[in-house]
């Protein structure tokens, strides 16, 4: 994490609301891809879409050898990702649900 002098906790969970505002405002895939490739490095967007990638691994039932092997994810992201996906903030789930349709 940075260190900020300066800036609160709580000038930090703004900063943090407005992004996710943000994204809220991109309507297509295609948006939220310029979006992010504009926000991210390509090694960001690639450790989250290998995160993203576990998720739908592990929704298809596959064990964590599997999709290492399918994926190239470390066994502890997976088992990561696992331990979220089941204990974290509901956000894998939701989005998992949702995108079913």
């Amino acid at each position: 994490m940075k260190q900020h002098l300066n800036v609160s906790a709580r000038q930090e969970a703004q900063h943090e609301r407005s992004l996710f505002a943000a994204v809220l405002t991109l309507r297509t895939v295609d948006e939220i891809r310029a979006f992010f490739r504009d926000l991210c490095t390509p090694a960001e967007i690639e450790a989250m879409a290998d995160r993203w990638a576990v998720v739908e691994c592990l929704e298809r039932g596959l064990p964590y050898r599997e999709i290492h092997r399918e994926t190239g994810v470390s066994i502890t992201t997976v088992g990561r990702v696992a331990r979220y996906l089941s204990e974290g903030n509901g956000g894998y789930a939701t989005a998992v649900r949702r995108a079913r349709g």
